[in-house]
């Protein structure tokens, strides 16, 4: 499979690509940082099979031209995956108004945007589009912007699946719990590891045609919620 990562070079991201070129796949990702997305690259394990481009996860321009780049450099796409997305300090009475901008455009307009973008490739090769989700789209943290993000994924990942009933086109919400990323400061007692992750979605990925594993949550053993 043909696959286009978004926010692929830490955390979840960086482990559904290295995941998806050990089993045989090709990959594109992004990253917001070029010398971050560099060395990921260089690190990879498959030399030829992965390829990157610096683009912002939340800018319409950026995300149509990495699925064009993508496009080019795999000889078409098969997988989209809406993985890019981040978790803004502070609650909702002193968190900082610029931060909650840049994360509402990241998690809830940059799934949005690549879906528009990828489309006519995923349409034409009966493809999938992925959205990373998580438990935080199942139940609200009080006072935290994030989870009503979350909230949106979930309910857009549905949206969209509707919509495309009959185009041959599936569409996975992939609901991680705790999974032990740089997101947190403290690694909570109950986590999953990122790899973990990225083996459910391959999983999904390879059912037959006629299968539809259209929403995944996955946590750790022991996590509460």
């Amino acid at each position: 499979m043909r696959i286009l990562v978004t926010g692929g070079t830490s955390g979840i991201g960086a482990a559904l690509v290295r995941e998806s070129l050990r089993s045989g796949h090709t990959v594109f990702t992004t990253g917001r940082d070029a010398g971050r997305l560099g060395a990921f690259l260089d690190s990879c394990p498959a030399a030829g099979r992965v390829h990157g481009v610096v683009a912002d996860a939340g800018d319409w321009g950026q995300t149509r031209d990495a699925v064009a780049a993508a496009v080019d450099a795999l000889g078409g796409l098969d997988v989209a995956v809406a993985n890019a997305g981040f978790s803004a300090p502070g609650d909702l009475a002193d968190g900082n108004p610029e931060s909650w901008r840049d994360m509402v455009l990241t998690n809830v307009y940059g799934p949005a945007i690549l879906a528009k973008a990828a489309l006519p490739q995923l349409t034409a090769n009966r493809g999938h589009f992925v959205l990373m989700g998580s438990t935080a789209g199942r139940k609200v943290y009080p006072g935290n912007l994030y989870t009503a993000t979350k909230w949106a994924v979930t309910g857009y990942a549905e949206s969209l699946r509707q919509q495309l009933v009959g185009t041959g086109v599936r569409v996975l919400h992939i609901a991680p719990g705790h999974v032990d990323t740089p997101l947190w400061k403290e690694a909570p007692d109950a986590a999953i590891g990122p790899e973990a992750v990225a083996t459910a979605m391959l999983w999904a990925l390879a059912q037959p045609p006629g299968v539809d594993i259209s929403d995944i949550t996955i946590r750790a053993t022991g996590q509460e919620f």
